[in-house]
């Protein structure tokens, strides 16, 4: 099952897509389905208004999650362009709902006397649906309600300010998250899935999500240890080697640039830089 947030005249709603179709939810969005009595399953059978999918207007499939929680230098392949050593342990970091953008949504870039060092990050979302604390492998994978595509914009010279991520990685509005939730029936585990980013139609990233360091179920069980996960939090897992900051020379985003950021069996974000 494939569900959206979709923006309305009258505010958004949530949907299940049914082919061409958008079959309009009884909840303003993904994250009020995931709430609902039955959780995810109940809107499997709903009727109601619909819209084309063509053309609609996707909101982040989460608009406002409890937690946004990121993980660091998780793919091999960045791992080794970046010279680092893989790590022992997840690296977390945090964003906030105000960072989120829709899949299809253009990016306001920040001002270039504030930051100009712009970087694309295709990564896989993992979208929680009931609470997870102190989980065992099977727990871990059956608090995930689905996945997502997530696009880790970052702002590498305010990352690189300090030790920690935080400056660069939460800008307003430059984190575009969608276009559903893929359910975890259709997608399982999250392995094998082909990853990728597209700039103005040339490749810069292409991998594998078999090339986590830290699996799903390695993360959810691992913050699960720290926190309870709520429904509607969301998971960023790293991005894989590609990434402008690893360039020579480093390439960065402007200004008329465009980002596909594609993810097997979860669709395409499509965002245009201005």
């Amino acid at each position: 099952m494939h569900l959206v947030t979709v923006r309305t005249a009258a505010g958004t709603r949530a949907g299940r897509v049914e082919g061409s179709e958008i079959v309009l939810l009884d909840h303003s969005d993904v994250r009020g389905v995931i709430d609902a009595d039955g959780g995810i399953d109940s809107a499997a059978d709903i009727d109601g208004d619909r819209l084309s999918l063509a053309g609609a207007s996707l909101a982040p499939v989460i608009p406002k999650p409890d937690k946004i929680i990121c993980v660091g230098v998780n793919y091999a392949d960045h791992v080794a362009e970046m010279g680092r050593t893989p790590p022992e342990a997840p690296t977390y970091f945090a964003k906030y709902a105000r960072a989120l953008a829709g899949p299809h949504d253009d990016l306001l870039l920040p001002d270039p006397d504030h930051t100009s060092h712009i970087d694309w990050e295709c990564e896989l979302a993992v979208i929680i649906g009931s609470p997870v604390r102190h989980a065992t492998s099977e727990e871990a994978l059956a608090g995930v309600a689905g996945y997502a595509v997530l696009n880790d914009v970052s702002c590498r010279d305010w990352q690189r300010r300090t030790t920690q991520f935080l400056g660069g990685k939460t800008w307003e509005a430059l984190t575009p998250l969608g276009p559903a939730l893929v359910t975890r029936d259709e997608i399982g585990d999250g392995s094998g899935l082909n990853i990728s980013t597209t700039v103005d139609g040339v490749i810069k990233q292409a991998s594998n999500t078999d090339h986590l360091i830290f699996n799903v179920v390695d993360i959810v069980k691992d913050l699960s240890r720290i926190m309870t996960l709520d429904p509607g939090d969301v998971i960023a897992t790293g991005t894989c080697g590609g990434v402008g900051a690893a360039r020579t020379p480093p390439e960065w985003l402007a200004p008329g640039r465009t980002m596909t950021t594609t993810i097997e069996g979860l669709g395409q974000l499509v965002n245009a830089c201005i």
